[in-house]
């Protein structure tokens, strides 16, 4: 019979090992491998099936505990741990040594400022399958960032959302097709703790304004990812059954991506709205400082920059004003290099929770102006409003997550700087990174000692056989890991142990072994391994090189299409000929990522170029020797150098889907056929494969350090994070003088913009270059506030300018006869051929990031 109602008991902690419960509660045990081992020795069978310290605490017998009380040897083992723990939250790391130099501490002097804090929100995190609150590579990206912050001592502060159900767990039926399952998140058995004002308090309580009058009231959690307290907002409270519609206001954080638009909205709402009141709560209760940069990680969090907004007119700033101020000290990242990866709602449902009153403001956001907000979200459909759009114009800096995801989000959103060539579009780029201690692989980190920093030296230092015995071990792990769940899934499926035995000798520790694991979305090409499906089974089932292929992936629950690819999988799978070589494993997670990157030879990723926006599974894979074997799409396209992997040839450019994908099929069947396995058969007398061997230090030594997250959370810093800091000092400054500032400057620009001319252009060759002269009439601006600039370079077939060069032309004191500005340059030619020139304008204020950042740009009415 089941439960009526479940709750928890915690039965006391001995005195001499109660630091076991920070350790449980501080989830930098999971990666720290000495912490982990020490939970094993309470239970090794209640560690090995769930790797959770606070389940093994709770589940441990009493006595068990008291005994381990009584062991000088395991006291002495926690006293060391926790210390070690207290030593790493408190001890200055890179950081505290930056902010020192930035400072001038070190003797030096910096032209930078260091943000006293960080505000880092995404509406998924992947630190540890027993916080299971993601879903996939954003999650992930956002759990490693969190970590590699903690690692380099960021003063940061990530903001989320606490699901009940969390993502689904996959299943399949006895037919292959993906089931889902949501199990419900017991706070209480999570290592989470409720904020509140003090010891016995009642919970702080979070509220926002829902369509109707109503409120939606959400209490805060709090996970500690090592040093970064991660806030959880959680609407599954009593307080909002007293509100209409109660049963949907509580609902609202019941699982991730889960319901419909309506859903989807109140989320983004409470996770940026409400995300921001939780930070207030947080810092004012702890007494940490008040972050000055906020991190959107997608366009789920664009909320943030309208509630701090409000916050900032509810404090007597006009909204323009405050918009300068919120947008200096804005970052934005986009994940999604595809229009359908953008949330984009109807906007009249965006109207109805602005919910605006009779003098227009917002309910939602008082004292805001329900029709300005919603113009932040415009996009060229006025009946949408697109959550991208409103996180590039709320973030002064934005982002893609690999150097071509960043050119092409700067030709897939060039519409919302009209006029600028694609590669003046102010989005960067910075490649995302994966944290080193979670997924490299204990054999592997064993031989630095942990330290990241000097693995690669050491691994360079490796002999051959001793790599490739580490990996031979760590594949046999992989092996063993499929088979226990390849038996499991099978029993799942309603199968017999009879049937089943099969699974006892499934995979060979000995045999090529090649991962394939991601999303079941349609542009990753889960089948396209399957396009010649007789070329595929010879490959498999070689008797003399076989080829072995773990695969896995979950489908969103309402993409039947990707559900359809996953049964095309799982049917292939089990043809008796082939299921010894190939397996689908349903459930992909953390716990299951770690064999698999950790133990496979190949790393396969075939998406559609350029449609990942970076791919960061295969960094995992590289981090533990594992060679790429990739279309050149995410961070491979910048990473790959021919002896970490290799290159599938792309048929981009080819408008007919099936001919490209047969085309890159075929690709990859003959680079697997003529080059990845002769290679990695190719064995000297001592049985090792010095050529592969080879490519594996390669990778390890070279690739490894560039897909670190300490690397990019470095990056984040130095380029955007400390930017921010700055721009929102100087945006402050003189009770918000620099902002005011900008504000003014921009209604000029906006009603004097059409005002500006280019009205004429003259050249003079001279010896030592080209001398141009340029009218420019400027309306009300002064000839400072604009940059005026000759753009040279090649001259293409079309007329485009090809690899341009900028030269800044001087206004001269004198005006011509019209009225116009005289603006001079000398241009030394930058190459032999043919070249041409233009001449553009673009405003020019301190408080900008660039001089394209608001989108206003000027040329002669003719080139040619």
């Amino acid at each position: 019979m089941k439960a009526f109602r479940r709750f928890t008991v915690r039965v006391p902690l001995p005195d001499r090992i109660a630091d076991l419960a920070p350790l449980s509660h501080n989830l930098r045990w999971a990666w720290h491998t000495p912490t982990q081992e020490l939970f094993a020795t309470i239970d090794p069978r209640l560690w090995s099936s769930t790797g959770d310290p606070v389940r093994v605490l709770a589940d441990t017998d009493p006595t068990r505990l008291v005994e381990l009380a009584d062991d000088e040897g395991f006291v002495a083992r926690v006293a060391e741990a926790h210390a070690d723990l207290e030593q790493y939250l408190d001890a200055p790391q890179w950081f505290q040594r930056y902010a020192a130099e930035s400072s001038g501490q070190d003797g030096s002097a910096h032209d930078r400022v260091v943000p006293p804090g960080i505000a880092y929100f995404s509406m998924e995190f992947g630190v540890s399958e027993v916080l299971p609150i993601y879903s996939g590579g954003l999650g992930i990206l956002a759990g490693d960032h969190l970590k590699a912050a903690s690692d380099l001592g960021l003063p940061l502060i990530g903001v989320g959302l606490l699901y009940r159900s969390g993502y689904f767990r996959q299943g399949l039926d006895h037919d292959g097709w993906q089931i889902e399952r949501y199990p419900v998140n017991d706070p209480a058995d999570l290592p989470l703790t409720l904020l509140t004002p003090g010891d016995g308090a009642e919970p702080v309580i979070v509220e926002v304004a829902m369509p109707g009058g109503a409120t939606l009231s959400a209490q805060v959690w709090v996970a500690s990812v090592g040093r970064i307290p991660l806030l959880l907002l959680d609407s599954d409270i009593d307080r909002n059954d007293d509100e209409p519609e109660g049963a949907a206001l509580r609902a609202v954080t019941d699982r991730l991506y889960g319901g419909d638009q309506e859903h989807r909205i109140a989320q983004e709402i409470l996770l940026g709205i409400g995300g921001v009141r939780a930070l207030r709560e947080y810092v004012r209760i702890t007494g940490r400082p008040e972050p000055t940069v906020f991190h959107m990680n997608e366009g789920h969090a664009g909320f943030l920059g309208v509630e701090r907004i409000r916050e900032l007119v509810a404090g007597g700033l006009d909204f323009d004003t405050a918009e300068a101020v919120v947008r200096a000290s804005n970052v934005f990242t986009t994940h999604t290099p595809v229009p359908a990866g953008i949330d984009r709602f109807p906007a009249d449902l965006v109207a109805r929770y602005l919910d605006a009153d009779s003098d227009g403001k917002s309910r939602l956001l008082p004292g805001l102006a329900a029709a300005t907000v919603a113009e932040l979200g415009d996009e060229a459909d006025p009946g949408v409003f697109n959550m991208a759009h409103m996180g590039f114009r709320l973030g002064q800096r934005s982002n893609g997550v690999s150097q071509l995801h960043g050119a092409v989000s700067r030709e897939m959103f060039a519409d919302l700087w009209p006029g600028f060539d694609a590669a003046d579009v102010p989005i960067g780029a910075v490649t995302n990174g994966v944290h080193g201690p979670t997924w490299v692989a204990p054999a592997w980190r064993d031989f630095a000692d942990g330290d990241e920093d000097s693995a690669p030296e050491v691994y360079a230092g490796l002999s051959d056989e001793t790599i490739w015995r580490t990996h031979e071990e760590l594949r046999a792990e992989l092996v063993d890991e499929v088979r226990r769940r390849a038996l499991a899934s099978g029993l799942d499926r309603g199968f017999t142990h009879a049937e089943l035995a099969w699974t006892a000798d499934l995979f060979d520790p000995h045999v090529l072994t090649i991962g394939f694991a991601r999303r079941a979305a349609t542009y990753k090409r889960l089948t396209l391994m399957l396009r010649d499906p007789d070329r595929m089974r010879t490959i498999l089932t070689d008797p003399d090189r076989p080829v072995q292929l773990v695969i896995a992936g979950k489908a969103h629950p309402a993409d039947e299409g990707g559900k359809s690819l996953i049964q095309q999988v799982v049917r292939f799978t089990e043809e008796p000929e082939l299921r010894d070589r190939i397996v689908f494993l349903p459930d992909y997670d953390i716990s299951m990522a770690r064999f698999i990157y950790a133990g496979c030879d190949v790393w396969l990723n075939n998406p559609v170029r350029p449609m990942e926006a970076c791919g960061t599974s295969g960094m995992k894979s590289a981090l533990n020797g594992g060679l790429n074997l990739s279309i050149l799409d995410g961070w491979w396209d910048e990473m790959a150098d021919g002896d970490n992997g290799w290159a599938i040839p792309s048929a981009e450019g080819i408008t007919d889907e099936h001919r490209r994908d047969d085309l890159e099929a075929q690709a990859l069947y003959t680079l697997l056929e003529e080059t990845v396995i002769p290679l990695f058969y190719r064995r000297a007398d001592d049985g090792v494969p010095s050529r592969w061997v080879e490519m594996m230090r390669h990778t390890l030594t070279r690739l490894g350090p560039q897909v670190l997250a300490s690397r990019m959370v470095r990056d984040y810093t130095t380029d955007l994070y400390c930017p921010a800091a700055r721009a929102y000092e100087s945006a402050c400054a003189d009770s918000y003088a620099g902002a005011r500032d900008l504000a003014v400057y921009r209604r000029t620009l906006e009603t004097g913009w059409s005002s500006v001319l280019v009205a004429g252009v003259e050249d003079e060759r001279r010896e030592d270059g080209l001398w141009i002269t340029a009218h420019v009439a400027l309306g009300d601006l002064a000839p400072e506030s604009v940059a005026v600039q000759v753009v040279l370079g090649r001259v293409g077939d079309d007329g485009e300018i090809l690899a341009p060069t900028f030269t800044d032309m001087t206004p001269g004191p004198d005006r011509d006869a019209s009225g116009r500005v005289v603006f001079t340059a000398l241009v030394p030619p930058s190459a032999s051929g043919h070249l041409g020139y233009t001449v553009r304008v673009l405003p020019r204020h301190p408080q900008l990031s660039s001089e394209s950042e608001l989108g206003f740009v000027r040329f002669p009415a003719t080139t040619g």
